[in-house]
């Protein structure tokens, strides 16, 4: 058998799971009523267990958030006897079409940093097919910002043939480029941590201090990730309240993930040390998840001797919203199936493991774990919400006559309403720790805007559908049907 016909084998197992168990369920809703309403009780009791114990981990995190978000970060590196000041960090910030205030506004924010700013590298990294628009605010960046960095870095992308148009070519490029300025320097590699940020990204500004301190106080520092909050409020108040729910939603997800650290992959913005990022060969330029393929690749290349660390600080970043309900809601669906995309890890994780060419030194349970997590939870993604609470109704309204006779029918639909309403406890949570993780208002804004913050999230079981089973379901689909229809990098629109 061809690679090409392995590879295409395995990219069609991760939607075949899917689809076979929506259209599972709903067969056996239409032929086997009885039979769905055991399976789907059974599937929304496990689902209720399994959120209890995920707001568990999430709670966990806000806490160990609220503690870091307290802590002087520079004041305790500077009471370190290591030489914090020999480190430096080299900042990456790729921009396609952004306008030069989203640009500004990051700049702003890195000078604001309670960190000398003397110590950072900062790399503007744009694309040559976006020439006239990139030199026109990079020139306005240099000039504005240049001078007050420890060197300021402009980088122009050229598209090649072998690449995917995309952020993973153009950091791809602009780390070689900031490698050749590094070994010019003559810095170390391990005294280089590496933060990719998103062109909006705004860190907190103890952001590169506790970055710092937990970098030189880790017990193997140039073998992890650090993973910050990603928190979506630059622009909150602007935002509509589905695009509020969504975006938050992403951060709590987030949270839950960074106190079990053994399911962690890198997302958004994140930080690293550039001695790793040198040995992998930098970030995969031929596809569109290169944020969390950076930590499997490492993973990868240090024999499963690589992790996260969470680093319970925020990088403040922008929702989707554009101003125009429609595409900001498009938008919001094209952003969640881009991130759904990560099943493309799927046929890697496999391939890299079990390959012909595959790493043999990464304990068999070690590798099962990262597959197990990997899969299932782009599985769950595209069917846990649909089935509780769309489906899962459907063999209560398909029923016979007979059928509804029988006490499992009578008992059905309050057990079903008992564990939704049960499960609203994990949302009155997140609307909580939301309102308080909000900006102050903003000037003008009217005074009902903040308990709206809060009302907005009887919104979440339409966006758990719309914006989260079918943009992972379409992304698993396009990856089983392959050609085509396989997904490109899309940015998303800033304004």
């Amino acid at each position: 058998m061809t690679s090409h016909r392995k590879q295409r084998i395995l990219e069609i197992v991760p939607g075949t799971l899917v689809w076979v168990t929506l259209l599972g369920v709903i067969t056996l809703s239409i032929f086997k009523p009885l039979a769905a309403i055991y399976f789907i009780i059974a599937f929304d009791v496990y689902w209720f267990l399994r959120i209890m114990y995920m707001m568990i981990y999430m709670l966990i995190s806000w806490r160990r958030y609220r503690v870091s978000l307290k802590v002087d970060w520079f004041y305790k590196l500077k009471q370190l006897e290591k030489p914090w000041r020999e480190y430096y960090h080299l900042v990456i910030l790729p921009t396609y079409q952004e306008p030069y205030s989203i640009i500004q506004k990051s700049f702003e924010s890195l000078l604001g940093n309670n960190y000398p700013a003397d110590r950072l590298i900062v790399v503007l990294a744009g694309e040559k097919r976006d020439q006239e628009n990139f030199d026109r605010v990079a020139k306005r960046a240099e000039e504005e910002f240049g001078p007050k960095f420890g060197k300021f870095l402009i980088t122009r992308h050229e598209l090649q043939a072998d690449e995917m148009p995309g952020k993973g070519s153009n950091i791809n490029y602009a780390g070689h480029k900031a490698k050749n300025l590094i070994d010019d320097l003559g810095i170390e590699y391990e005294k280089i941590i590496v933060s990719t940020f998103d062109i909006d990204s705004r860190p907190h500004p103890n952001y590169f201090a506790g970055l710092t301190y937990q970098y030189l106080t880790h017990d193997n520092p140039t073998r992890t990730s650090f993973q910050p909050v990603a928190v979506y409020v630059n622009n909150v108040w602007e935002s509509n309240a589905i695009v509020r729910v969504v975006a938050s939603s992403t951060t709590f997800w987030l949270m839950t993930d960074m106190s079990r650290p053994e399911r962690l992959f890198t997302f958004s913005s994140h930080s690293m040390s550039f001695r790793a990022l040198v040995d992998v060969g930098f970030w995969d330029k031929t596809i569109v998840t290169e944020d969390s393929r950076i930590f499997l690749q490492c993973l990868i290349h240090y024999d499963g001797d690589y992790r996260v660390t969470p680093l319970y600080l925020p990088v403040y970043m922008n929702t989707v919203e554009v101003g125009h309900l429609g595409r900001s809601l498009k938008n919001q669906y094209k952003q969640m199936r881009r991130w759904a995309w990560g099943v493309e890890h799927f046929p890697y994780l496999v391939k890299e493991f079990w390959g012909k060419n595959g790493n043999k030194n990464i304990p068999f349970f070690q590798k099962m774990r990262y597959l197990w997590n990997q899969t299932e939870g782009v599985y769950s993604w595209a069917t846990a919400p649909i089935i509780v609470l769309v489906v899962g109704y459907l063999p209560i309204w398909l029923a016979s006559n007979v059928e509804r006779t029988t006490v499992l029918f009578q008992n059905a639909p309050p057990v079903l309403a008992l564990l939704m309403r049960v499960g609203m406890i994990s949302l009155v949570s997140m609307a909580i720790i939301y309102s308080i993780m909000l900006p102050p208002l903003p000037k003008g804004a009217k005074w009902y805007q903040r308990p709206a913050m809060i009302l907005q999230w009887v919104l979440s079981p339409i966006t758990l559908v719309l914006f989260g089973s079918i943009p992972a379901t379409d992304a698993q689909t396009r990856l089983m049907l392959g050609g085509k229809f396989r997904l490109g990098f899309w940015v998303t629109e800033k304004k």
